[in-house]
C-alpha cells in the first residue's frame, strides 16, 4: 500500500466558495472558466500565480494518475502559496478554516484513497494550534501543514509553541512545506524559484527551529520536511561548524546539541530527482525517517516515484518501509 505523503489538491467548490464570501476573508477569485485560467488576489496585495489546471482536476482524473504512479493513498495538503499568512489574525482564520472544510470534505467523499493535513492562521499560534485540533479531532485531519516561511520571517523567528504543543498532544505530524509566491529578484528567471528558493526556504525554516530550541521544548514533535530536507543533510556539517564556532548569544543559537544530532528526529520526503541524491539522504538519516513524496499536481512531480527508489538501489523490503510502514507508523493509518 504505497502512501503519497507529499501531494497536493484544492477541490473546485472552494473557488465558488470564495466568489461567494471572499470579499469579507479579503480573497478573491481573479478569471472566469473556461476562457482563462483562475488565480487568488489577497486584499494585502498577493496575487498568486494561476492554479496549474490538475492541481484542481476531478477525482477520476486523480485516481488515474495514482494508479500510473503506483501510489494506493494520497496525504493531500493545500498549496501553501495560498495560506495567505499577511491575512489580519481574524480574516486568516477564517481563510483557513474554509480551506480545512473543503479540502476534508472532498477527502471523506473519498476515504478509500485519500487523507488530508490541516492548515492554520500560523502567525497566530493559538489559531492556528486549536484549527489544528479542530481539524483533527472532528474531521479526520491526519496532522497539519505549514509554510517554511511567514511573509519571509523564518518559523524560529515566531512563538509557535502553543501550535507545536497542539501536534505533541494529538501525536499528529507536521509538514513543512516551502511558499515563495512572488519570487524574488534574483529567482524570478531560470526556474530557480522552485529550483533553488523552495529547497533552501524549509533548510532556513529547520535551521531556525533547531537553533531557537523548538526541537529540544518539544522532543516528541514529528516534522516532515519536504523535497528530501532541502539542504539540510547535505549541509549538516556546515551547521555544526558555524554553530559550533560562533558566539550563542549573538548567533541566538540556544540549541542543547549541535544540529546534526536532530537530524533523525525528523522524517524527509523522496523528491530529490537523482538517485544518488537519495542513497545519501537515506545513509544519512536512515530508511526510517523516510517517507514517498511525488508534489503531485506541480512541474516538478515525481512521476514514477516506486522507480526512482529501486533506482537507488532499494530492496523490495525498504521501499516497503519507506513507502508504507514510515506514513502509517505517523499518520496512524
Amino acid at each position: 500500500m504505497p502512501i503519497d505523503v507529499h501531494a497536493h489538491y484544492v477541490p473546485p467548490d472552494l473557488l465558488e466558495k470564495v466568489r461567494d464570501r471572499g470579499a469579507g476573508l479579503g480573497v478573491s477569485v481573479l478569471g472566469e472558466p473556461p476562457a482563462c485560467e483562475q488565480c487568488l488576489r489577497f486584499a494585502h496585495g498577493l496575487q498568486v500565480r494561476p492554479f496549474p489546471q490538475r492541481l484542481v482536476e476531478d477525482p477520476a482524473a486523480r485516481l488515474e494518475n495514482m494508479r500510473r504512479q503506483g501510489i494506493d493513498r494520497q496525504v493531500l495538503s493545500i498549496w501553501t502559496d495560498i495560506f495567505g499568512y499577511a491575512l489580519p489574525s481574524p480574516q486568516g482564520t477564517a481563510w483557513h478554516r474554509l480551506l480545512n472544510q473543503s479540502l476534508g470534505h472532498w477527502c471523506a467523499r473519498h476515504p478509500a484513497s485519500f487523507s488530508w493535513l490541516a492548515s492554520g492562521a500560523l502567525p497566530d499560534a493559538a489559531s492556528a494550534a486549536r484549527e489544528l485540533e479542530n481539524s483533527v479531532r472532528q474531521e479526520g485531519a491526519v496532522g497539519g501543514v505549514v509554510a517554511a516561511n511567514v511573509e519571509g520571517d523564518n518559523l524560529g523567528e515566531f512563538n509557535l509553541d502553543e501550535y507545536w504543543a497542539a501536534a505533541v498532544e494529538l501525536d499528529v505530524p507536521v509538514f513543512i512545506h516551502p511558499a515563495q509566491p512572488d519570487p524574488t529578484p534574483r529567482t524570478r528567471r531560470f526556474a530557480l524559484n522552485p529550483i533553488a528558493q523552495y529547497t533552501f526556504d524549509t533548510t532556513l525554516a529547520v535551521g531556525s527551529l533547531i537553533a531557537s530550541g523548538v526541537l529540544d521544548r518539544f522532543p516528541r514533535l514529528n516534522l516532515i520536511l519536504s523535497h528530501g530536507g532541502g539542504t539540510l543533510p547535505y549541509l549538516a556539517g556546515r551547521f555544526d561548524c558555524l554553530l559550533s564556532r560562533t558566539d550563542r548569544k549573538a548567533t541566538g543559537n540556544v540549541a542543547s546539541e549541535l544540529p546534526s544530532a536532530y537530524l533523525r528526529r525528523m522524517h524527509y520526503d523522496t523528491i530529490l530527482h537523482n538517485p544518488r541524491a537519495l542513497r545519501f539522504l537515506a545513509d544519512t538519516v536512515g530508511t526510517d525517517r523516510m517517507v514517498i513524496g511525488t508534489d503531485d499536481s506541480f512541474p516538478p512531480a515525481d512521476h514514477d516515484p516506486i522507480g526512482s527508489l529501486q533506482a537507488a538501489g532499494f530492496d523490495a523490503e525498504e521501499i516497503g518501509i519507506i513507502g508504507t510502514q514510515n506514513p502509517k507508523r505517523l499518520f496512524h493509518l
